[in-house]
């Protein structure tokens, strides 16, 4: 999606970098905005050294790229206006990024989606309770426009006399140590800290689950009492189970607004009318009374945003603390593996490969089914994230290893280790199998005895007996983040193909890569239509020969599927929808295709 109008001139580029993290969001592959005025603006802003400011410049003038308004249109196969003047306040969730809310829906919503869940409880916190507000994420936390905003409404609470509830655990994590001084230069972080919104680091953290655990009374009451307790973070992902296990309804909001949801305490109000809380002054405060105007904003922006601040920042950004520079380095072409490392081992993506492609793929016969799945199964679902609980499959290898709990830290500290986050694939708490009907979270029915177990161990025994799988859903599968360990730890489940009625667009790419071929029933069918339970045995017929032949854009075949000797015949597509596909999934993966590109040539 191309951005272009007149009113791209009063974009700042911290917004237009804002609104491009969160394409996958709203559905682009990537959202461009052309170099212009701006553009130049910010690289003399953040440092960038004249001559190759300079050089940007008429790089993009001498080829006609350069964006200047009033200059004619460009031609677009699609275009679609956007009045900036008709932006309202808005929020997102209580499960999904795309799940757009006015703010004044907020509550109305909350009651709607989990209605039947919100008995009367004798919890001192209720339902809809906030327990984790945080300014996190690389969406919002480098825009010095947000960030101040959050600052400078903190200062007007705290000059109210207002304070972040006691059941709200607070963190502030700012996209860049720029960001943390800004606010210290605009005297805004000290209004911060009064609200308990302190800097706890740089990088990942709420947005994918590196929260930590809430306070343990906190979350006994949650748990013992089943509430449907809140978080609301500046993050761009609020997928079921990853920002915390304890929590079930997750809003995305701008950093003004987490400190706003932090004071109210509660996502059961309507901020439009009802006050945050009780000054000192003893009369109410209202929302509308502490939100900055865009003139405080830009003024403050305009004296604390100094080109300084990144340069002083950024020439050394290389150079670590003492910790890193404390790192022995080893002049060595090959990595030395630790063997006992439970962060990072040798992956296993390259073990068994020849040196030669195939030459031809097999049929994939006699698959069970590990998981059958609904709709909207999104990468979070899959991919492991968040923290890793002590009982299960991960926690289990962890604590063999001599692991504390306490230092088994999350999932997506441990990513460089397959055996950890393999077995945390399709273990999201909120997983609903339909294999394992009753249950939530990884579990699933091992079919040749009937038992319950965890994905992980029916995985295990299946691949002892040289059973190929499959999993199979509804609609939209795969949509979502996280998406390499969505793919990975498919594979290395031993799951051959994944059977939808749709797939998100990149998913189904990253399967691919993976060797997992991504099939979708025929238009207006389904697993339901069809009868299937996943109790079947499933073959796909003429695979290894539309392979051979060669297609692209997908290809109908046949799945036949056997249950107490009686077959089942259904047309699938195979989503191998390119050339180069093909050349990945016959040499077993992306990985394997170019490491053998690189060895034979």
């Amino acid at each position: 999606v191309e951005f272009f109008g007149p009113g791209l001139q009063n974009l700042p580029l911290a917004d237009r970098a804002t609104i491009g993290n969160m394409s996958p969001e709203f559905g682009a592959t990537c959202a461009i905005f052309p170099v212009d005025d701006e553009a130049i603006r910010y690289m003399r802003l953040t440092g960038r050294d004249e001559e190759q400011v300079q050089l940007t410049e008429a790089y993009f003038k001498e080829n006609g790229l350069f964006y200047t308004p009033g200059d004619p249109d460009c031609e677009y196969t699609d275009t679609m206006e956007l009045d900036l003047a008709t932006i309202v306040p808005s929020i997102a969730g209580p499960k999904r990024p795309q799940d757009r809310l006015l703010l004044n829906q907020a509550r109305d919503n909350f009651k709607l989606t989990f209605q039947g869940q919100l008995a009367p409880t004798p919890a001192e916190i209720k339902h809809g309770a906030v327990v984790l507000a945080s300014i996190t994420s690389c969406t919002n936390t480098s825009n010095p426009s947000v960030m101040t905003a959050a600052g400078l409404l903190a200062k007007k609470a705290v000059e109210k006399g207002l304070t972040s509830k006691p059941w709200v655990k607070t963190s502030l994590a700012p996209g860049s140590r720029v960001a943390s001084d800004i606010l210290e230069k605009a005297d805004l972080m000290d209004s911060l800290k009064a609200l308990n919104f302190y800097v706890v680091g740089y990088g990942c953290m709420t947005c994918i689950g590196n929260s930590g655990p809430l306070p343990e009374e906190i979350s006994k009451q949650i748990n013992e009492n089943n509430l449907v307790a809140c978080s609301v973070l500046s993050g761009n992902r609020n997928f079921e189970g990853r920002i915390s296990q304890d929590i079930k309804a997750n809003y995305l909001m701008s950093p003004p607004l987490v400190v706003a949801y932090a004071l109210a305490g509660t996502i059961d109000i309507d901020l439009d009318k009802e006050p945050l809380g009780t000054g000192k002054d003893g009369q109410p405060v209202f929302l509308r009374d502490i939100w900055p105007t865009q003139a405080e904003i830009a003024e403050t922006n305009a004296k604390a945003v100094r080109k300084e601040l990144y340069v002083d920042n950024y020439e050394d950004v290389f150079k670590g603390d003492e910790m890193w520079a404390a790192i022995k380095v080893t002049e060595s072409e090959l990595f030395s593996w630790k063997g006992d490392s439970t962060y990072i081992k040798h992956p296993p993506y390259f073990d068994g490969m020849s040196k030669e492609a195939p030459t031809s793929v097999s049929d994939l016969t006699g698959m069970s089914a590990l998981a059958v799945l609904g709709d909207s199964i999104t990468t979070d679902h899959i991919s492991p994230a968040g923290s890793i609980k002590l009982f299960s499959p991960a926690g289990k290898y962890l604590t063999e290893r001599g692991v504390e709990p306490a230092m088994f830290n999350s999932y997506g500290s441990r990513r460089g280790n397959d055996d950890v986050m393999v077995r945390g694939t399709f273990a999201n708490i909120r997983l609903r199998n339909q294999l394992a009907p009753g249950t939530e979270g990884g579990f699933t029915t091992y079919l040749p005895n009937g038992e319950v177990t965890t994905i992980y161990d029916a995985s295990v025994q299946y691949k002892a007996t040289g059973t190929p799988l499959i999993v199979i859903a509804g609609k939209e599968y795969g949509s979502g983040s996280s998406r390499d360990w969505a793919a990975k730890g498919t594979f290395m489940l031993g799951v051959k193909a994944v059977l939808a009625q749709s797939f998100e667009r990149i998913h189904r790419s990253n399967l691919v890569g993976m060797g997992v071929v991504p099939l979708e029933f025929a238009a207006g069918a389904s697993k339901e239509s069809l009868g299937l339970t996943g109790h079947e045995t499933y073959d796909l017929i003429g695979l290894s020969e539309a392979v051979a032949n060669g297609f692209a854009g997908g290809k109908t075949i046949t799945m036949r599927a056997t249950m107490n000797g009686v077959a089942k015949e259904f047309p699938v597509r195979v989503r191998i929808d390119t050339p180069q596909e093909i050349l990945y999934y016959v040499n077993g993966g992306i990985l394997q295709y170019v490491l053998r590109q690189l060895v034979n040539t």
